[in-house]
């Protein structure tokens, strides 16, 4: 039912909704301009209406994609739901619901962590969790992460660690007695008109909440919409106006974060900021709520300078959001930014100019999961095989631009990518391969006469970048 639902949000010309063009048009530039910086799109949302959009070619607006760990602004949503149908509570402790691990929690303050700790960041220890929760326990990461005691009482010391939304996802899921995605969707993607995502599961097998759900651009500015309107959708109270107030407001302080947009407070899944409040993703993916002007932006994005993202949007879009209608002659200008928007193709040329075979194998240096990759030119173009131990993916690349492809893997699994590439010299060849559900981007080189390979992420996967990873997962809702 949800492939059918009408995603749309309304649209209007800026000025409309009383944001300057010209504001929106400098926001873009600066990004744009950034070298620091790579957006994948970018949405502006003011009075609930849609006043700038633009995607950077090879991405388009109905591809789901990885958002990271603003997954767990989504998984917030999912405890709101849980604690308004009784299913949970916010001081709960979280072993509490699982009964069959109190034997093997002993120590007073694990046995002690709360929902309310863990929706916080606050379940007193003092680093990110996650390495040593799947050390202790790889097939039940709660059990390892309540085996080691909290350095401080839960409640009172803030560190961003992964068990904590992952211990908050598996109380809901086993209360609802399903999947997250499944659990919302009835509730939230329905509603919102949020069409098929995606979710990554962890052992045993529960969909993670802290990351890997994949989602649209418009999706991150629904759920921001809903927060913006206090829980409303239309003439509905999704969500109770309360829980959103406790969400969004600082329920633990991290003053000791390096950047000043991240040591405002957390509430539940949810970063107070310098402005407004945000869910965010590694590399650029971000729900950014201001309250005071009405307004939401969602990006996605390849970037590791996600500071300097805010600082464009608070120097140059803040000065636009205004009580009146602004004048509006960069209105044309803008409108052409946007539909001109790119991450620059690698281009080369189309053919190597000798007559040195290329259609072996290439090994590739070690340093990723990928092992060889193979070279076959066909129809006057270019084709790749990018191969891992396990695992292989063979794709077309454009010699003169972008050109995306729907493969499937050696599994059977759809990935898609887009590559652009040719021949530096008659021994280089060079391809760039982005991920088109994911935030990352490869390049690849391949030389002769040495049939030697190099495979370097842009940015890379926080998983290390497998096929298996790369692509959103086709199961739930």
């Amino acid at each position: 039912m949800e492939d059918h639902l009408d995603p749309a949000l309304p649209r209007s010309l800026p000025a409309d909704q009383h944001v300057a063009p010209a504001a929106l048009l400098a926001t873009v530039d600066a990004i744009d301009g950034d070298p620091a910086v790579e957006l994948h799109s970018l949405m502006v949302v003011r009075h609930g209406h849609v006043v700038a959009e633009g995607w950077w070619a090879p991405h388009t607006p109905e591809r789901t994609r990885l958002v990271y760990s603003l997954s767990k602004s989504f998984t917030s949503t999912a405890l709101a739901f849980a604690l308004q149908e009784g299913l949970v509570g916010l001081d709960d402790t979280v072993v509490s619901h699982f009964p069959e691990l109190a034997d093997d929690i002993t120590d007073p303050g694990s046995r002690s962590i709360t929902v309310r700790d863990v929706a916080s960041m606050a379940s007193g220890h003092d680093r990110d969790m996650i390495d040593e929760a799947l050390a202790l326990d790889p097939h039940e990461p709660v059990r390892g992460f309540l085996m080691v005691p909290p350095d401080a009482p839960p409640g009172t010391l803030f560190a961003y660690s992964q068990p904590c939304t992952y211990a908050l996802a598996s109380i809901i899921q086993r209360a609802a007695g399903m999947p997250l995605s499944a659990y919302l969707r009835p509730r939230l993607l329905d509603p919102l008109g949020i069409g098929s995502v995606g979710w990554a599961t962890w052992p045993p097998g529960r969909e993670q909440g802290f990351s890997g759900l994949f989602a649209r651009t418009e999706d991150i500015a629904k759920l921001g919409l809903l927060y913006l309107r206090r829980g409303r959708w239309g003439e509905t109270q999704l969500i109770p106006e309360a829980y959103v107030e406790q969400a969004t407001s600082r329920q633990v302080d991290n003053p000791d974060m390096e950047n000043p947009d991240w040591r405002q407070g957390y509430g539940f899944q949810f970063w107070m900021a310098r402005h407004g409040y945000r869910g965010d993703g590694a590399f650029g993916q971000f729900c950014i709520v201001l309250p005071e002007h009405d307004v939401v932006v969602a990006t996605t994005g390849g970037t590791e300078a996600m500071q300097a993202v805010l600082d464009h949007l608070w120097t140059h879009l803040l000065p636009g959001l205004r009580d009146d209608r602004p004048e509006d002659s960069a209105q044309p200008e803008l409108e052409r930014r946007l539909r001109g928007l790119s991450l620059v193709p690698y281009t080369a040329r189309p053919q190597p100019g000798g007559q040195e075979d290329w259609t072996s194998p290439f090994v590739v240096a070690p340093g990723t999961s990928f092992t060889s990759v193979g070279v076959n030119p066909v129809d006057g173009g270019l084709e790749v095989t990018l191969a891992e131990a396990d695992n292989a993916l063979t794709f077309p690349v454009g010699t003169d631009g972008w050109l995306g492809s729907s493969p499937l893997d050696s599994h059977g699994d759809v990935v898609p990518v887009a590559a652009s590439g040719g021949w530096d010299d008659d021994g280089t060849l060079r391809v760039e391969v982005s991920f088109l559900e994911t935030p990352h981007r490869l390049r690849l080189t391949c030389s002769l006469p040495a049939r030697a390979a190099e495979a370097a992420w842009h940015t890379t996967p926080l998983d290390g970048g497998r096929l298996a990873t790369l692509h959103c997962p086709r199961r739930h809702g």
